[in-house]
């Protein structure tokens, strides 16, 4: 993406909201706008529709699921035209399988996650592009929910550490880097996930990280 990407942060606590300001200023991106609650949240994606809008969950009155509702209102009226990243400090598996099933252009992180601002640039890159982002403490929530008879137990030790890349949307030439395999490796060890999963292999980008995250959550 050549332009600017213009983005809406939407978080109530101050400094963190001035913290998140500062680091998407500092790639060049342009702020359209940082409010404290989820009706300015979408007053402001209404009136000058940005790339990306960055969302606390919970936010003023209640401090409960307000961020929820925004998103949801978000991408019923824009879908993808506006890609959404959701910030928690809480694990909500749930939701963040509901928000990857809406469609691409979507991420969940845990507030921690973003003490690291090259996670946040990385992240907001990403699902600007159309990508998606899932927090990795949310998939070692996911992989490791048991069922009976749950496929995941004819997984070696190896697949599921590329599932888990996977399933963080990350490409077959990261997964390589992270777990110091060949390229050939890990399309073999992918392969030979997806016939254990009953998953299709032919599926690319996005689709991948759908299926398998939603096949972990029991759907």
């Amino acid at each position: 993406m050549s332009a600017a990407l213009r983005v809406v942060v939407a978080e109530d606590a101050v400094l963190l909201r001035a913290g998140i300001v500062r680091i998407l200023e500092g790639e060049g991106w342009i702020v359209t706008a940082a409010v404290g609650t989820a009706d300015e949240l979408l007053a402001a994606v209404r009136r000058d529709t940005p790339d990306v809008a960055i969302v606390d969950i919970r936010m003023p009155p209640g401090h409960t699921d307000e961020g929820i509702h925004a998103t949801r209102a978000i991408r019923a009226e824009f879908g993808e035209k506006v890609a959404v990243l959701v910030l928690s400090q809480y694990l909500e598996p749930d939701f963040a399988m509901e928000l990857l099933d809406d469609g691409r252009g979507v991420g969940y992180l845990l507030k921690d996650r973003i003490a690291d601002a090259s996670t946040l640039t990385d992240a907001v890159r990403r699902i600007a592009a159309g990508g998606e982002v899932i927090d990795p403490g949310i998939v070692s929530r996911l992989l490791n929910r048991r069922r009976k008879q749950d496929p995941l137990d004819a997984l070696t030790e190896r697949e599921r550490e590329v599932l888990a890349l996977m399933a963080e949307g990350r490409s077959n030439q990261t997964i390589a880097d992270r777990l110091f395999l060949a390229p050939k490796t890990v399309e073999a060890y992918i392969s030979s996930i997806f016939a254990k999963l009953s998953l299709e292999p032919t599926m690319a980008g996005h689709r991948r990280v759908l299926a398998v995250l939603a096949f972990l959550n029991g759907r």
